[in-house]
């Protein structure tokens, strides 16, 4: 767990919408994380609005450097810096890993884009994978929203590549159990403007309803 008194929690947002379901969802854990911890630190990045960069060749040499020489202390990253280059990408890695540590909770809130996460959330992701470490005692929940629905036991379940990616990604890269992730989040929002939809439009609200009521409680959990 972070080395700190003061609970913190780190919430990134990746929708291209301004006003999302996603968003929508994941402010409600937010609001309730912030009204039980009023002490509490919040860093808000929006992943959208302000894009992380792609990793590029820089990032990789950086990576190369701290796998060659076996670095596990974050403080001594740094070291791998030997370019100017370098040092441009590892002004980009820096803040988002030091947030990333900071936090004593990590909410991310994403749509569904094409099965799977968005590209801005992928960017981060591919920036925070450049150290080996465990972030295990760390809570993850995921506030998402998908156009259909693919929860377990629908016809498109076996298409979702957006929680089974995160699950994977956060165990097999930073040690997260599962039982440290949570996701919670609103289906079948095409239902909203496709006609082929609109018949599961009152299944859509329900679903709307029971993630805000879900994310309520669990931010205040937290």
């Amino acid at each position: 767990m972070p080395n700190t008194a003061v609970p913190t929690l780190l919430h990134l947002d990746a929708s291209a919408r301004r006003r999302s379901f996603s968003r929508e969802a994941g402010d409600a854990v937010a609001d309730g994380w912030r009204a039980s911890h009023p002490e509490g630190t919040y860093v808000h990045r929006d992943l959208a609005l302000t894009p992380v960069p792609q990793i590029d060749e820089a990032w990789t040499e950086l990576c190369d450097y701290v796998l060659e020489h076996q670095i596990t202390d974050i403080a001594r990253y740094r070291e791998a810096v030997r370019t100017p280059a370098q040092a441009a990408a590892w002004a980009v890695i820096e803040p988002l890993l030091e947030e990333l540590v900071a936090a004593d909770v990590v909410l991310i809130a994403s749509p569904m884009y094409n099965f799977s996460i968005p590209a801005s959330l992928k960017a981060w992701i591919d920036q925070v994978t450049f150290p080996r470490m465990s972030l295990a005692g760390r809570r993850f929940v995921v506030a998402y929203a998908r156009g259909g629905a693919y929860g377990p036991g629908t016809p498109r379940h076996p298409y979702d590549h957006q929680e089974r990616y995160l699950r994977d990604f956060f165990a097999g890269h930073f040690a997260v159990p599962d039982e440290d992730m949570t996701f919670l989040g609103t289906e079948l929002v095409n239902s909203r403007t496709d006609p082929a939809l609109a018949a599961h439009r009152e299944a859509h609200d329900a679903s709307r309803a029971a993630a805000l009521a879900a994310a309520r409680k669990i931010g205040a959990s937290l």
